[in-house]
């Protein structure tokens, strides 16, 4: 990290939170944040559910809610960047204060409550976003006062689905009451056969990955991905924030929402080998939760994951984490002699089961 980048987080950690976000939001918006552009080699480009990606490290959703940085954000390094989440219509969240900081975990929590401008506001920009090798997707929401929330996913899929290259069913966001009961069984095919149906009507076909909460039972975990063979669907994001607080030390540690960072590290690689296992290959998996360095996002891959997401670990590193860990990445996939991600991909996953 240079000084300038340091100097950069010092002050934005003098903010409210949420502001920061916003700050950080306007500083690469106002081309004030050194970019590197593409980040790429032999063995981190890599092809996920018909994606062809530049490397394996994306931008997992919520950091960029309305799509209002999508350039800046396609040359910071992803391989791969999600906005998001969007609802049908505009909606302010949660009351504040909604996001926290929890330094001594190297960890946020938060309870935003799927805050955004709505499907239109959002489809608008994405229509007018320069193609590029980057691709990007949506990570897709539900109103809170939906009186038929399973609809909503599919409603903006139909909106925003023909301006994104692959798209998210986010039914594992624990700061809108009762949508990761969408998780069951029943609920979820009901809810993806309808996604489905929207995905069928685009100009073209696009990947669809749902993304699923890291406290499930193994026995839900099990019925999760028995769905999700039985559907379209093309892959699995684990995982969401988590409502554990075990071994917290920050003062915040008693707030309520969704915890973020370092201490999802190991509860989210385990759901994610154990996805693998019950999957056994068929279906790409995409690791998020606690990664902060190209040896965590390393043991994603090696645990079953094909590509892997961050965002919480930007906000104590800076976003020129994101080429530090692709350029990591690269080196320990040549270390072990792997010709490609690939390759590599559940290699280790004994290890978390």
């Amino acid at each position: 990290m240079s000084l300038v980048e340091r100097a950069g987080l010092a002050l934005l950690h003098r903010c409210d939170p949420e502001r920061a976000h916003a700050l950080s939001l306007l500083a690469l918006r106002s081309g004030l944040v050194p970019l590197p552009g593409p980040v790429t080699s032999s063995r981190l480009a890599t092809v996920v559910a018909g994606m062809h990606l530049l490397n394996p490290v994306g931008l997992a959703a919520g950091y960029d809610k309305n799509a209002q940085a999508i350039a800046p954000l396609s040359r910071a390094g992803f391989g791969f960047v999600e906005v998001g989440a969007a609802t049908p219509l505009p909606q302010d969240g949660n009351p504040k204060p909604r996001l926290f900081r929890l330094t001594e975990d190297r960890a946020a929590i938060n309870r935003f409550g799927f805050n955004n401008q709505g499907m239109d506001t959002i489809a608008a920009r994405l229509a007018t976003r320069a193609a590029g090798p980057v691709p990007v997707g949506l990570n897709l929401g539900a109103n809170k006062t939906s009186d038929n929330r399973a609809a909503d996913f599919a409603r903006v899929l139909a909106t925003c689905g023909p301006h994104v290259d692959f798209a998210t069913v986010n039914v594992s966001s624990p700061n809108t009451e009762k949508l990761r009961d969408l998780q069951g069984s029943a609920a979820l095919a009901a809810l993806l056969d309808g996604v489905m149906e929207a995905r069928a009507s685009l100009p073209r076909p696009i990947p669809v990955f749902l993304k699923i909460a890291p406290d499930l039972t193994p026995d839900e975990l099990a019925q999760i991905a028995e769905v999700a063979l039985a559907s379209s669907l093309s892959g699995i994001i684990a995982t969401n924030t988590t409502l554990s607080r075990e071994g917290l030390k920050s003062t915040n540690r008693g707030e309520q929402g969704g915890l973020s960072g370092g201490p999802v590290f190991e509860k989210s690689t385990r759901v994610l080998a154990q996805l693998s296992q019950l999957t056994d290959g068929r279906l790409p998996l995409i690791g998020v939760g606690g990664i902060a360095s190209a040896e965590d996002a390393y043991a994603k891959i090696r645990a079953g994951a094909s590509a892997v997401q961050l965002y919480t670990a930007m906000v104590y590193h800076g976003l020129s984490l994101v080429p530090r860990i692709a350029r990591g990445l690269d080196a320990l996939l040549a270390r072990d002699g792997f010709a490609n991600v690939a390759e590599a991909t559940g290699t280790g996953r004994d290890a978390w089961l």
